[in-house]
Formats: C-alpha cells, sequence, structure tokens
C-alpha cells in the first residue's frame, strides 16, 4: 500500500470516526498515528503517577504569545486525546444550532441545523454505545432513537446527590456515557474521568470505532509516525503529499484524499506550517486557520460536609443543566455543570502543595466534586500560530462573566443542599478543556476555511475533521458532535468520493 487511496492523520475522535465510517468502502485507507498504544502498567490506575508525577503528560512545550512556555495537557497516543477523557458523549443542544446572545456577546449559528444533524448523533450513539436516558434533562433535544443502554448507575452518595438537588426544584439527570463500568472496575476500583484507558472499560476512539475500522483488511495503522507539513501540487488546488517522520526516517505519501484529524491545536499548525503562495499556510485563503480558538471556561467545585464522607468509587454519573439556556431568573445562558470522577488527596495535592496530604486527603474523602463549563465564543484574535519550530498560543478567553455566575448560583445551590464548605478553582491553558473552532466550517470561502463537510475551500482533496472544524464550543463535552460530524463527512465522501 504504497499509495493508499486516503491517508487520515490522526487515530482520536475524529479520525477514528471517519475511518469507520469509510470502512468496507473498498477504498485502501492508512490511519498515521505519531503516538503509540498506551501501555497496561501500574500507572495507570494509580493517581500519584497520574496527577503528581505526571507520568502521561507530552514532554513538549508550547509558548503563550509574549514567550512564557507551558507544558500543554494534550496526549499523543493512538486513541488521542480521548484515552482519558471523562466519557461524557452528550449532544449540543438544539439552541445551540442558533444564534445564542451570551453575556459575553454572541455565539453564532451553525451552517445547518440541529435537525438536519440529528440523525447523525443517533449514528455516533450507536457507535460509542452511550448509556442514558432522556425524559430527566428540560434541555434535551430531540432524539430519534433512544440510547440503547441504561445509565451508569449512581453510587449512593451520588443518589443522595440528586435527591438534594432536586428538592431545590432543580432536573439533576444521568450523563451520557461512553462507560462499560462493570469492565472498567474489573481493572481498578478508580473513577475513569482523566485516567488513562489501557482496557475495555472507556468507549473512546481506539476501543470503539478504531477497532470496528481496522477489521476492515484495507484500512492499516502506522504508529509513531508524526506528520510534519503537506505539499500541494503546482496549481496549489490539491494535496499532492504528505511529508512525515517515522522512527527518525523521512517519509513521503501521496493519496487521493487527505482527512486531517489531528486535533484542533496540530490540525491547524500542520497547516500553518505548509508551505503556500500566499505565505499563510494550506486552506487559508480566507486567513482564519489557527483564529477563533476557543477551549471552555470552567472549574472544579468541591461540595464539602466534614460530618459526610464520599465513598463513591467513580462518582462521574450527574449533570445539571437548568442554567444552561438562561441564569434561572430570565437572563443569559450560564452553562452546564457535571460530577468530575472522585478526587482523592493525590489530585488534590497536585494543585496545592502546601497543604499537608492528611488535610487533603480529609477533605477529598468528605466532598462531592462538579465540573462547572461554560460557552468559549470565537474570537479571530484567538488563536493558534508557529514560530519556527514553536507552537504559540494566544488565547483570548471570552464570556467570563457566565462563569462567574455559575459558579455564584451552584455555591449558593451546594449550600443549601447542606454543604457548609463549597470551594472552587478554574482551570486554566495546562488542561485541554475541549480545544476547538482553530478550521471552522462555513458556507462563506471568505470566512472559513471548510465547508459544511469538512472539505477545504481551497484544496479539493483535503478534509478537516476534528475539533478544529467547530463554530461554537457551546459548553458541553464536544466528542459526540465531532464523531457525528465525522459519520457526516464519510458517508459524504462514500457517495461523492468513491461511489462508481
Amino acid at each position: 500500500m504504497a499509495n493508499p487511496d486516503i491517508v487520515i492523520i490522526g487515530s482520536g475522535i475524529g479520525g477514528a470516526t471517519i475511518a469507520s465510517g469509510l470502512a468496507g468502502s473498498g477504498a485502501s485507507i492508512l490511519i498515521l498515528e505519531r503516538g503509540e498504544p498506551l501501555p497496561a502498567t501500574p500507572h495507570a490506575r494509580s493517581t500519584r503517577s497520574i496527577f503528581v508525577d505526571e507520568h502521561y503528560r507530552p514532554k513538549e512545550m508550547w509558548r503563550e504569545a509574549g514567550g512564557a512556555a507551558f507544558n500543554p495537557g494534550n496526549y499523543y497516543y493512538v486513541g488521542g486525546n480521548s484515552k482519558f477523557f471523562g466519557a461524557v458523549l452528550i449532544r449540543y443542544r438544539k439552541e445551540d444550532f442558533s444564534e445564542l446572545e451570551h453575556f459575553g456577546g454572541m455565539s453564532p449559528a451553525w451552517p445547518f441545523s440541529y435537525d438536519e444533524f440529528e440523525p447523525w448523533y443517533s449514528k455516533a450513539e450507536q457507535l460509542f454505545r452511550v448509556r442514558g436516558t432522556l425524559g430527566e434533562d428540560p434541555t434535551e433535544p430531540f432524539h430519534s432513537i433512544p440510547y440503547a443502554f441504561k445509565p451508569v448507575p449512581d453510587e449512593p452518595p451520588i443518589a443522595r446527590a440528586r435527591v438534594e438537588l432536586k428538592n431545590l426544584g432543580l432536573h439533576p439527570a444521568s450523563l451520557p456515557l461512553g462507560v462499560d463500568i462493570e469492565a472498567w472496575l474489573k481493572d481498578g476500583r478508580t473513577g475513569w474521568d482523566a485516567f488513562p484507558n489501557t482496557g475495555q472499560g472507556k468507549i473512546d476512539a481506539q476501543t470503539g470505532p478504531l477497532t470496528a475500522a481496522l477489521k476492515d483488511p484495507n484500512i492499516r495503522l502506522e504508529t509513531s509516525a508524526h506528520v510534519d507539513w503537506l505539499e500541494t501540487a503546482p496549481d496549489g488546488k490539491t494535496i499532492a503529499a504528505i511529508h512525515y517522520t517515522q522512527n527518525g526516517a523521512q517519509k513521503t505519501l501521496s493519496p487521493k484524499l487527505v482527512i486531517l484529524s489531528a486535533g484542533a491545536v496540530n490540525s491547524a499548525v500542520i497547516l500553518l506550517r505548509s508551505p503556500s503562495a500566499n505565505g499563510k499556510g494550506l486552506a487559508n485563503s480566507s486567513d482564519q486557520v489557527g483564529r477563533n480558538f476557543m477551549n471552555h471556561n470552567s472549574c472544579a467545585m468541591l461540595a464539602i460536609d466534614p460530618r459526610r464522607p464520599n465513598d463513591a468509587v467513580y462518582q462521574k454519573t450527574l449533570m445539571l443543566n437548568d442554567y444552561y439556556l438562561s441564569d434561572g431568573k430570565g437572563g443569559k445562558p450560564l452553562g452546564n455543570v457535571q460530577l468530575l470522577g472522585k478526587i482523592d488527596g493525590n489530585m488534590l495535592k497536585a494543585n496545592v502543595k502546601r497543604v499537608p496530604k492528611f488535610a487533603l486527603d480529609f477533605m477529598a474523602s468528605h466532598a462531592v466534586d462538579w465540573y462547572l463549563m461554560c460557552e468559549d465564543l470565537p474570537d479571530p484574535e484567538s488563536r493558534i500560530m508557529v514560530d519556527g519550530k514553536d507552537i504559540v498560543m494566544q488565547w483570548r478567553r471570552s464570556n467570563m462573566q457566565s462563569l462567574e455566575g455559575l459558579t455564584k448560583v451552584m455555591r449558593e445551590n451546594l449550600r443549601a443542599c447542606g454543604y457548609p464548605i463549597v470551594l472552587s478553582r478554574p482551570f486554566d491553558k495546562r488542561t485541554p478543556s475541549h480545544q476547538c473552532g482553530t478550521v471552522k466550517m462555513g458556507n462563506d470561502p471568505a470566512t472559513s476555511p471548510l465547508d459544511t463537510f469538512c472539505r477545504a475551500w481551497d484544496h479539493q482533496n483535503l478534509f478537516v475533521v476534528d475539533g478544529g472544524f467547530l463554530p461554537t464550543s457551546a459548553a458541553v463535552n464536544p466528542a459526540l458532535s465531532i464523531a457525528a460530524q465525522a459519520l457526516r463527512v464519510a458517508d459524504h465522501i462514500r457517495k461523492t468520493e468513491l461511489s462508481p
């Protein structure tokens, strides 16, 4: 397979899912992944290894615009960042596809409606074997197919928290999750949120769609394959070659179609580093590649009652969307609230180094741990850039008033539920809280690098399918939306590029 029909760059949610959507098409497909499979070692279930020693963090450094270096929390393994994700596979709400005014400004409409996209959400939920239930969440959009599996059960302390929130007149709902809880706990009694999946417990990009795709003998995976740049044909209208490094050797491929799925940051970086006639990189006649970078505004919130221990193992089964479409008082949207995986003293120690470990252990064992997430709005000056070999992030956070409002109202709610101590801490740039928007899709080549099927306006054989295509971040986890679009794009490619 010297020159396959299609090369997919990246095996995360976008790349793995589009590969599964193209399986059985008869096309020869090669997936290039810069990482290796995650090894099954004791580190995988050690909170000290993961959170204190940072065993899995990449060795690379990025720079802030202005010069300060930082270590990003992006992972390079087969399956991409999904190997560590919280397995929340939730739909954007119907309202997220229309213009929506926030405290920080306007969230733009998608180039198509929720109703058009809905069948692909259903297909993605089936592919990732999502566990959930309908009827609990008043913001839940229409589902043409119900969840095939019942939700992951609440542990007793979380069942109690669900009742406490209901007693306030709120609508706690079961999180839609890609987790086989029995398989997960068989490998160790921990949560899964931010833990690497070395078995079959989480349905991530590798254990779900990639495994399905590789059953097709025409689809292959190559690891340790770091794509450096793309080369265009002399007329600039198509991608003629992929240049990559594998185990120190320089290699080149010339497929008919290129699907770039390296993640919102790295896909933009590959395009920006590739030579072009205008000097701005590829797929970039709009000058929008790397721009509109979004990363959810989020914080952790610990609700602590020293009188009541929380012995939950995994915890992450509830969400609350009462403040998703308004602030609860008829005002603008705030965001989504969901449980974190159960924290322990080691996780706290990674962030609060001066507090004695025994105090952190006590705090963690008496806390219910929440994750508050608000929409980051697109801004052309919030961007990913390259400077030689350096990746430069200029993240201009927006809509922080929503996070402040959500933090305030949830602190009040949790105190009303009987937790006398409520602490919160925002996440920073080291945490990739759903990076997206850098190679957005749209209806106009003057303002977007991609069309509505993620094809580059400038290069007819290039598609970009990962978090980069998202025109908005909404205020929920993006994995299911990326997967749904990947299936939609795969169907489009089959009909327009591979049909006899």
